[in-house]
C-alpha cells in the first residue's frame, strides 16, 4: 500500500482545503520543498503535488515551487501533480521539469479525447484525477456537479490505457472522517486499472482498512490533513502499510 503525502500549492505555500473550498484553506508551510523533503524523510516513496490555483485558472500557476520541490526531493521519489493540466503542451513542459506522472482531472471529464491523445503521446505517465460527490464526478476545482457516474468514466480511460485513477469523496476531503471505502473498493473492483484513494485520511485504522482493500486493486491512499495535524504519523503508518 503506497502512502503518498500531499502538498497542495496554493500562492506558493503548502495548504489543505475542507471539502475543496479555497476560502477554507489552512496553510500549513510557507516552504514547500522543505516539507516534501521532510516527508521523504519520514518514508514517503512517492508524493502528490496539487497546484490549486491551476486548478480553477485552468493554467500552471506554481511552477517554480514545483521545480523547488523536485530539486529537493532528488530523481528518485517519483512525484505525481494535477492542477491546471488542459493540454498536451503543459504535460510535456511538466514532464521536462522532473515529474513523473501528470494527474488530469476537469479536462478528463470536458474532453475525454485529450485523455486519450496524452496516453498515446506520454504512455504510463498519465492518472486521471475523479473527484465525486455521491458518486456523481464533480469538475472546475469541485465547483460543479456533473451527470457522469464516477465508474462510467473510469471504464472509459482504463481503455485509453491510463496509469492509474485517483478517486476523491469530495465530502470527505480535507475532514479527516474516514475514507468512503465501499465506494473506493467499488470503483477499484469494476475497472481493470489501479485505484489510489483520497480524501478522509485520519488515522493509522484507516491505514489499516486500506490496506485490507489491496487484494480489490486499491493500491495507495493520499495522505493530508491527518499528517499535517498529526493525527496520522507517516513513519508508523509506512511500517503498517509495507
Amino acid at each position: 500500500m503506497l502512502l503518498i503525502p500531499a502538498i497542495d500549492l496554493k500562492n506558493g505555500k503548502c495548504v489543505r482545503l475542507q471539502q475543496g473550498l479555497m476560502d477554507k484553506a489552512t496553510v500549513f508551510s510557507d516552504q514547500p520543498a522543505q516539507m516534501a523533503k521532510h516527508w521523504c524523510q519520514q518514508g514517503a516513496r512517492r508524493l502528490h503535488l496539487v497546484d490549486l490555483d491551476g486548478a480553477f485558472s485552468g493554467k500552471p500557476e506554481n511552477k517554480v515551487v514545483i521545480k523547488s520541490i523536485l530539486n529537493a526531493v532528488g530523481p528518485d521519489i517519483p512525484v505525481q501533480l494535477g492542477g491546471g493540466v488542459r493540454d498536451l503542451a503543459t504535460i510535456e513542459q511538466y514532464l521536462q521539469l522532473g515529474l513523473r506522472y501528470i494527474i488530469i482531472g476537469t479536462a478528463a471529464v470536458k474532453n475525454p479525447q485529450f485523455v486519450q491523445q496524452a496516453c498515446s503521446e506520454f504512455p504510463g505517465q498519465i492518472i486521471v484525477g475523479l473527484d465525486a460527490k455521491e458518486g456523481m464526478v464533480a469538475i472546475d476545482g469541485w465547483a460543479n456537479v456533473t451527470d457522469y457516474q464516477v465508474i462510467d468514466l473510469a471504464s472509459r480511460y482504463a481503455e485509453y490505457g491510463i496509469n492509474s485513477i485517483i478517486y476523491t469523496d469530495i465530502g470527505r476531503d480535507g475532514m479527516m472522517q474516514g475514507v468512503n471505502l465501499d465506494a473506493t473498493i467499488k470503483l477499484a473492483q469494476a475497472i481493470s486499472i489501479p485505484v489510489i484513494a483520497s480524501g478522509g485520511v485520519a488515522d493509522i485504522t484507516d491505514v489499516q482498512a486500506l490496506c485490507r482493500a489491496e487484494k480489490y486493486g486499491v493500491v495507495g491512499a493520499i495522505v493530508g490533513r491527518a499528517i499535517y495535524e498529526g493525527t496520522l504519523n507517516l513513519a508508523v503508518a509506512q511500517k503498517v502499510a509495507n
